[in-house]
């Protein structure tokens, strides 16, 4: 029989780093209700930020486990402000929180452009994090004049009105916690593993089903995503190699993605973008030259203008959402028939690249960015 945890969270803390924290060898993994105890108390703000930093960085060092990223996914969930919509169905849209550096991010116009084919989306982020400190989707809609910082339940009442039936939610008012560590997390530097389980927060729930999307680079990432959507309760999942480890596949070459439905096994799904009557020279959408800086921080915080980037987003966003033709409209046109065919509401990614182009040329979507 295991011994009690500690009750003292600053005990239990130090019990933690005493095992996660020496070295290559020797440091062994903790259970789901340590990572989960730990990360709750670092949350509420319990534990010294020099310990939480060793805390992350022990974890990252000897390779999180699937029970620490469970527990730790945990720790986030019982943490956040957490509603159910006047609606049925909600499409969770977890993009990158570190946002952009080398393309201009489109997702964030996946919810008016859904909406208007009554799909219900909630995207969530926040103002700057690493390890990219891109452009984000609040940067990009508060450009466009869409309310960022809304309480879960402003934004739930947002996403049941007809008029909208999409909304965004930030961290820093679904779970304060959590988005008052941002601060020390850029003193970490690296990646930590709150980096791949806040996306999966779920802030605003459907009365019947939640499906999640986010995108992924690295190989080993989906069935990770596809076991904690499961943990968090989404009744479906769509894990999308997406440029920069966003939701939108490249532009110009065939793609894949990883889906399960009602909790259950995830299969692999081709996506071609061709066969969708989609032609470009480009895998996203670039960034103009005019939001260029001087300099980047380093190799991974590119140079761009955040407020330049944000704003030259937001107008291509508007502009294809009213039927602009271009490489912006095709990644709506790609992405959302992703979304389209996994929630059921089109029988192929054909029919539903069909779909999101009529809602396009009929430029009705645009009314919805307000």
């Amino acid at each position: 029989m295991n011994a009690p945890l500690p009750t003292d969270p600053k005990l239990l803390m130090r019990s933690i780093i005493q095992r996660i924290a020496t070295g290559p060898d020797l440091s062994k993994d903790i259970s789901r209700e340590e990572a989960h105890l730990g990360t709750k108390a670092i949350i509420e703000n319990r534990i010294d930020p020099v310990q939480v930093g060793i805390f992350f960085i022990a974890l990252r060092m000897k390779r999180e486990s699937m029970e620490e990223n469970t527990g730790v996914l945990d720790a986030v969930l019982e943490t956040t402000r957490r509603v159910t919509a006047a609606v049925d169905e909600v499409v969770d849209i977890g993009d990158p929180y570190d946002g952009y550096n080398r393309s201009l991010p489109t997702a964030p116009f996946l919810g008016p452009l859904l909406a208007e084919l009554g799909v219900h989306v909630v995207s969530h982020g926040l103002d700057r994090v690493g390890p990219k400190y891109g452009v984000t989707a609040r940067h990009i809609l508060q450009a466009a004049g869409v309310p960022v910082d809304l309480s879960p339940q402003q934004a739930a009442a947002r996403l049941a009105d007809p008029s909208l039936g999409w909304t965004y939610i930030d961290q820093a008012q679904s779970n304060p916690g959590l988005h008052n560590l941002v601060g020390l997390r850029a003193q970490i530097i690296k990646r930590q593993v709150l980096t791949t389980v806040e996306v999966l927060s779920r802030p605003i729930a459907g009365r019947s089903k939640t499906h999640f999307i986010t995108g992924f680079v690295h190989k080993p990432y989906p069935p990770i995503y596809a076991e904690l959507a499961r943990v968090a309760g989404f009744d479906s999942a769509c894990i999308i190699r997406g440029v920069e480890g966003g939701v939108v596949p490249s532009l110009r070459q065939a793609g894949r993605y990883f889906a399960y439905h009602d909790k259950g096994p995830e299969t692999e799904v081709a996506v071609d973008p061709l066969s969708l009557g989609i032609q470009q020279e480009v895998r996203a959408v670039p960034l103009p030259g005019s939001v260029a800086t001087a300099e980047g921080e380093d190799e991974i915080v590119a140079a761009i203008d955040i407020p330049a980037t944000a704003r030259a987003a937001a107008e291509a966003g508007i502009a294809a959402l009213r039927g602009s033709k271009g490489a912006f409209y095709d990644s709506l046109v790609l992405s959302g028939a992703i979304v389209l065919h996994h929630v059921g509401q089109a029988a192929s990614l054909a029919e539903a690249a069909a779909k999101i182009r009529a809602v396009l040329d009929a430029g009705r979507a645009a009314a919805r960015v307000k």
